[in-house]
């Protein structure tokens, strides 16, 4: 097995590393980063680990990192300042076409219940959450919006999964629940752990392709 993680050098990018070392000892995990010095010494000098340095821009670098994977797993997400024209959905659009060209199908990424599904019921907290995101960080509610119309819109020919997540935590701990928005059993909160064990785990499965659920702690 051998995985592209983007994002990697952030909180839960890192926890997505680890654990698809954990589970693929003899695979190889590929980092596309833009500043790979973030990445502490263990996994810089693993020897299962690739690191291709490239911003979201530079295709040709993007699409070197494509080289023999079979799965990408993106923890990319709006930041703190996160400028407009949804820089990471515009990514993904161009990402598509060369995973379609690569014929490489399982392409996970991260969302938030900004991205709505039709599978969801309503809750108070949720509808006001996302409206109080999307009054004070319209660029971060744009760019999740724009993701799931990215991947639905252009997806058609891979195994994608939206992995949506609340309130993300570092409690230690991989048990999930996955389900769907105001489903009565979803919680508001999701330890990074288990959000990268979840992504991880859904490589090899098809229960949520071309799906967007929603996990909360377990």
């Amino acid at each position: 097995m051998r995985i592209l993680i983007l994002g990697g050098t952030g909180a839960s990018g890192l926890a997505l590393i680890y654990k698809a070392l954990e589970v693929y000892p003899a695979g190889t995990v590929v980092v596309y980063a833009r500043s790979p010095q973030k990445l502490p010494d263990d996994i810089a000098q693993h020897r299962s680990v690739t690191i291709v340095k490239g911003e979201l821009h530079e295709l040709d670098k993007a699409e070197a990192a494509l080289d023999g994977v079979n799965a990408v797993v993106s923890a990319l997400g709006p930041w703190l300042g996160h400028p407009p024209g949804h820089p990471i959905a515009t990514f993904y659009g161009e990402l598509i076409i060369l995973l379609v060209k690569h014929q490489i199908k399982r392409f996970l990424v991260l969302g938030t219940p900004t991205l709505r599904d039709s599978n969801d019921k309503r809750s108070l907290f949720w509808a006001s959450t996302i409206a109080g995101i999307k009054l004070t960080a319209r660029s971060a509610y744009d760019e999740i919006v724009a993701i799931g119309e990215v991947m639905r819109g252009q997806g058609g020919e891979l195994d994608w999964t939206i992995v949506r997540v609340p309130f993300l935590n570092n409690n230690d701990t991989e048990l999930t629940l996955a389900g769907y928005v105001g489903d009565g059993k979803t919680g508001v909160g999701l330890s990074r752990k288990a959000f990268a064990a979840f992504c991880i785990e859904q490589i090899e499965k098809t229960e949520w392709v071309q799906k967007a659920p929603f996990i909360t702690d377990g």
